[in-house]
């Protein structure tokens, strides 16, 4: 079954699947709306509105998801980011993060450029295994616009891009 699909097409299908399944319970709220009556049609109705907020976020997040297996694993742990890669890698506190930067020139793959509070950074492929998951790391940053972070990552700049930046506390 497994070769019934393109690895292409494989692809496709799971870095967009939010959006399909979202799509999925449109159709089905929609059915159950135009078809029932009573309790059951209020329901179809509600799972169409929950349905398009899924595919809506879907989209968001297929086109934060990047092709490709790159090096090293992302990890978010209790809200501790931690990389671990071929080349270097690190842990951070989500909470201490004060600078995302997008690097284009970065070897081997485009990076997240994270920094901390003490001025340490980690460079994160933007297709690292697991970087899927920096996306709701990215959206729970103070003021950040996702459309910003998604303009950025799909339109490469030339050079290293600060997506969202913050005043460092002094510790003293």
């Amino acid at each position: 079954m497994a070769d019934f699909l393109r690895p292409e097409a494989r692809a496709f299908l799971w870095r967009w699947r939010d959006v399909l399944l979202g799509l999925a319970v449109v159709a089905l709220g929609l059915w159950w709306g135009l078809r029932s009556v009573g309790a059951v049609a209020w329901l179809g109705w509600l799972m169409v509105a929950g349905g398009c907020a899924w595919a809506v976020a879907g989209v968001q997040r297929g086109r934060f998801r990047q092709e490709g297996e790159g090096p090293g694993v992302v990890q978010i742990r209790e809200r501790r980011l931690a990389y671990f890669g071929p080349l270097d890698g690190g842990v951070i506190d989500v909470n201490d993060l004060t600078k995302l930067e997008l690097d284009p020139g970065a070897y081997p793959a485009p990076a997240w450029v994270l920094t901390g509070i003490g001025g340490q950074q980690i460079a994160i492929p933007v297709n690292a295994a697991g970087a899927e998951d920096l996306f709701d790391v990215f959206a729970a940053l103070p003021d950040i616009k996702t459309s910003t972070v998604l303009d950025v990552l799909s339109h490469t700049p030339d050079a290293r891009v600060t997506v969202w930046a913050r005043d460092r506390p002094l510790l003293h």
